[in-house]
């Protein structure tokens, strides 16, 4: 593949490298030039372009990406459509994710042009998570390079989803005198939301004196009719023959390794009776925040083996009490699970690109753009929606009279996306766990839409970025969790949630929701084709 720049009359059938605004069309990068191309360009007086053209032997970006993620042996993960030179990989199922690291590393160092990208080993997953993406990084990668990624793959799994299984868990808390009885019942509700994503359920609780014979006692009888035993001590292990290792031993079993290179959750336990696990959770898993029994725990629930080095190899990346940008995978019962999303609408902007005319005014049938998505924002399940105004904030106030929305004006609108969209997550009830931003002049976009971003975000704990697609393109809405507020706030210019999703590596789920997404108004061409009517003032 060979780039340069040439005249326009040498252009056709070569390929853009560069996204081209010209006079009221855009062309985006990649975009290969038809001889109807050329004779626009040249009418707006362009005169030469920067353009690839293909070598023989080379394959097109999403042809190349498609071939390649088709290759991959995978289970239970889907592969979507290519687009923009990308294939991206979801999980089909909630689980843990297991990757052929040495196959991922071989598949990259064969050309920088190829990349695959995969989420951790042991990842625990969500149904419907992004878990790896296929990137063709030029428009166009040699055939051979491809071959070689293709041949590298066959006959051996790259990577897959061990699907969780709903199990029957019997749970222990000892006691010691002075431990209240609301730390208990704080400690089972905890315990219950954690395994709620594998649908497994505590049958039986029973809560013993701190002494390994009752523990032991306890521990033989919830064996024999569950899947898996956890028992919480109400004081830290502080010896490898405490209390939960002696009586795991003195019920019949084995313990296959106390304590753990993870932080929080170094005095984990580990044995197994009858082949059933035993787990002896540290005081870390009374709090919903992630630990090292969260690892150790997804991974049983998953049905994969853990081994004593399993767990001694656990230590690099293993720190985790010190990373504040870390977000919580579970939310405690103060604030639940059910997750409450606010909408944002930024309808601040100044239509630059009609020419004059305010674009969230044009009428769509008998009401204005602004008022059509807001109204659709109202009418889905979120909990409250803010809109946020700028350029012409009373004509915008005008048009959402009589709604129930809060109106926060942003003076700097002026300077980009960025300033509103800090002004409309700052003005977020202090409850809200999640801003759904929206775009004003997005007239694709319905309340169902809405609807399954919200469902996808709750389904996800209230944990993941949730982002609108329409066949594997990204678009708009997108759905943010109050973990990455504070990153809104450093934001600056016309910088958006994008950026933000990038830059912290989020964990983020793609919701298919049709052409909505990729449909914006921002010409007067676009605008009327969608149906609308520009007001003239």
């Amino acid at each position: 593949m060979k780039f340069g720049t040439v005249s326009i009359d040498q252009a056709a059938g070569a390929v853009l490298a560069h996204s081209l605004t010209a006079g009221e069309r855009r062309f985006r990068k990649a975009h290969l030039l038809n001889a109807d191309d050329i004779a626009f360009l040249k009418a707006t007086g362009i005169r030469e372009l920067v353009v690839a053209r293909l070598d023989p032997g080379d394959v097109s970006e999403d042809k190349a990406a498609e071939r390649i993620a088709r290759a991959l042996m995978v289970r239970n993960v889907e592969v979507k459509a290519a687009a923009t030179g990308r294939v991206n990989l979801h999980a089909e199922t909630a689980g843990v994710f297991i990757v052929d690291k040495a196959l991922v590393d071989a598949i990259n160092a064969v050309d920088p042009a190829i990349t695959l990208a995969t989420v951790p080993d042991y990842a625990e997953v969500q149904a419907g998570q992004m878990v790896a993406t296929v990137k063709i990084i030029p428009f166009a990668v040699a055939g051979e390079l491809v071959d070689q990624v293709v041949a590298l793959c066959a006959g051996r799994e790259a990577f897959a989803i061990k699907p969780f299984r709903a199990l029957r868990v019997g749970m222990i808390q000892t006691v010691l005198p002075g431990i209240k009885g609301s730390v208990l019942d704080k400690t089972s509700a905890i315990t219950v939301e954690r395994l709620a994503r594998s649908q497994s359920e505590i049958t039986e609780e029973r809560r013993t004196p701190h002494e390994a014979a009752p523990v032991a006692e306890a521990v033989e009888a919830l064996v024999r009719d569950n899947d898996m035993v956890l028992v919480f001590g109400a004081s830290a292990m502080c010896d490898f023959e405490d209390v939960i290792p002696a009586a795991i031993m003195k019920a019949g079993g084995r313990v296959i390794r106390a304590g753990m290179p993870v932080d929080p959750g170094n005095l984990l336990v580990i044995g197994e009776i009858g082949g059933k696990p035993v787990i002896g959770a540290p005081g870390c898993a009374r709090s919903p925040k992630e630990n090292g029994f969260d690892w150790v725990l997804d991974r049983v629930i998953a049905g994969l083996p853990v081994s004593a080095m399993d767990i001694a190899g656990m230590g690099v990346g293993g720190l985790l009490m010190e990373i504040p940008t870390r977000p919580q995978p579970r939310e405690a019962r103060e604030r639940p699970v059910s997750a409450k999303v606010g909408v944002v609408v930024l309808a601040a902007g100044r239509s630059s690109r009609m020419g004059g005319p305010n674009k969230l005014m044009a009428l769509f049938g008998d009401r204005p753009l602004i008022r059509l998505t807001v109204e659709r924002a109202l009418a889905s399940n979120a909990a409250t929606t803010v809109v946020v105004t700028g350029h012409q904030a009373d004509r915008i106030e005008a048009a959402l009279s009589g709604l129930a929305v809060k109106f926060v004006h942003n003076p700097d609108f002026a300077t980009g996306l960025a300033s509103s969209l800090k002004a409309g997550i700052a003005a977020l009830p202090p409850d809200i766990t999640g801003a759904l931003i929206v775009l004003g002049d997005m007239p694709g976009i319905t309340a169902d839409d809405l609807n399954r971003m919200i469902t996808a975000f709750k389904s996800g704990g209230g944990r993941p970025v949730v982002r609108a697609t329409h066949e594997g393109r990204r678009g708009n809405p997108v759905l943010l969790p109050r973990s990455l507020f504070p990153a809104v706030a450093g934001l600056q210019g016309d910088t958006g949630a994008r950026h933000i999703v990038e830059a912290e590596g989020a964990n983020a789920v793609d919701v298919e929701i049709g052409a909505g997404a990729a449909l914006d108004v921002d010409t007067r061409d676009a605008l009327e084709s969608a149906g609308g009517v520009l007001q003239e003032r």
